[in-house]
């Protein structure tokens, strides 16, 4: 089974145990394991399925994932696609193996995916393990589909966590990243999991997380990015808008002084550390002046990895009824935002010339340091070691040593 998988960190996981469930049986099949965030991404995977049926004529093409769940209809239509399975579906080796067109049930108002999936021994030519410790979201954001593609916060026991962990160590990974929806919502406490992870796991070197929601930054997380290096001075941060207004009207439970405190909070404990955040420009009733407020805060809070959306409005969220901005405006302050960012980023390159960085070798010539910046070297390396690297120069897109 080929399985090519688009969004977020979750996603790769998965995919990697789809792999495990059915890989063996569906040799003749391409699998789609999708995103829903924007349409535009659902745009890139419907011609994603077109090409890999021209070039491919003879597999069977299966689509799965947040497109799947949240347009059934619209993927079983296209005449390259077999089969639909949603996201609880997907996790289940008998619907994997099933002949039904379409397999995906709209979740009920309070059910969650079952997350009992199976161990992962690897991840087919990546450095990096990718590690779930929790499904699906119990916030409602009103711009939002997530709850209704991947149901409610759901976590996986703290043992099955433990022992994958130690499942990838064994086979060779130095550097896990904790996966999941809303992981700070990880129900069996999210700081508690990570020092089980810290304390049992032998030969762990390197943890990271995927995106955090600021409203969970309290200071028994602080405590813990500052009681272990192993933990990595880079985090990236769910932050949408530097407006007050923006943020209330998106539903998010944080506001700006919250993630410029935080700010200021971590630095204090881990003065390497560095900060990126997702942004969404263009949100309905957005006026220029709140967009400044987004520029102004990339600054207050020194973020310097900005991955930045221009708003997009998916059917049966409170957001796509509100009043729209052209998406004229949404792309330019998506472009402005991407450039201020880009400055931001330089600034950090600049800063890094003449330091000594701890880098994890992805190639024989290139790694990414532990606050999270390419870094390209002149000797070869063995792949999947940790070494040190002396900055001597930069590029536009990472570092040089």
């Amino acid at each position: 089974m080929q399985i090519i998988t688009f969004g977020c960190r979750l996603n790769i996981f998965e995919s990697a145990a789809m792999e495990k469930l059915a890989g063996d049986v569906l040799s003749d099949v391409i699998l789609f394991n999708t995103c829903a965030v924007t349409a535009e991404a659902e745009r890139q995977l419907r011609q994603a399925i077109r090409r890999a049926k021209r070039e491919n004529p003879m597999s069977k093409i299966y689509v799965t994932g947040c497109a799947a769940q949240l347009h059934p209809e619209v993927y079983a239509k296209m005449p390259e696609v077999d089969r639909v399975l949603g996201n609880r579906e997907k996790l289940s080796k008998s619907a994997l193996l099933g002949t039904d067109k379409i397999m995906s049930v709209p979740f009920e108002k309070d059910e969650h995916i079952d997350v009992d999936v199976p161990i992962v021994s690897d991840f087919d030519g990546k450095t990096k393990a990718f590690l779930q410790i929790q499904q699906g979201c119990d916030n409602a954001c009103t711009f939002c589909v997530v709850s209704k593609i991947r149901g409610k916060n759901k976590g996986l026991e703290p043992d099955t966590i433990v022992a994958q962990a130690k499942e990838f160590v064994k086979n060779g990974y130095q550097e896990l990243i904790i996966t999941g929806v809303d992981l700070m919502a990880y129900p069996y406490g999210f700081c508690d999991v990570i020092k089980r992870l810290l304390h049992d796991v032998d030969g762990l070197k390197r943890l990271r997380f995927g995106s955090l929601d600021p409203a969970r930054l309290d200071d028994d997380f602080i405590a813990l990015m500052a009681s272990d290096n192993r933990l990595m001075p880079y985090l990236h941060l769910s932050v949408q808008s530097g407006d007050n207004l923006i943020l209330k009207r998106m539903g998010r439970r944080h506001r700006r002084q919250d993630v410029i405190e935080f700010a200021q909070k971590i630095r204090a404990v881990r003065p390497d550390m560095v900060l990126g955040a997702d942004f969404i420009t263009g949100f309905p009733t957005e006026t220029e002046t709140q967009f400044q407020n987004t520029l102004d805060l990339v600054d207050e809070a020194g973020i310097t990895h900005l991955h930045v959306f221009p708003y997009s409005e998916r059917d049966g969220t409170p957001a796509a009824k509100m009043p729209q901005l052209p998406k004229e405006i949404r792309k330019d302050r998506a472009r402005r935002l991407r450039e201020h960012g880009h400055k931001k980023f330089s600034s950090l390159l600049d800063e890094q010339v003449g330091k000594i960085l701890s880098v994890l070798v992805e190639n024989q010539s290139e790694g990414t340091s532990s606050n999270y910046l390419k870094v390209h070297f002149e000797n070869l390396v063995q792949v999947g070691n940790i070494i040190d690297v002396e900055i001597r120069g930069r590029n536009e897109h990472g570092l040089v040593g």
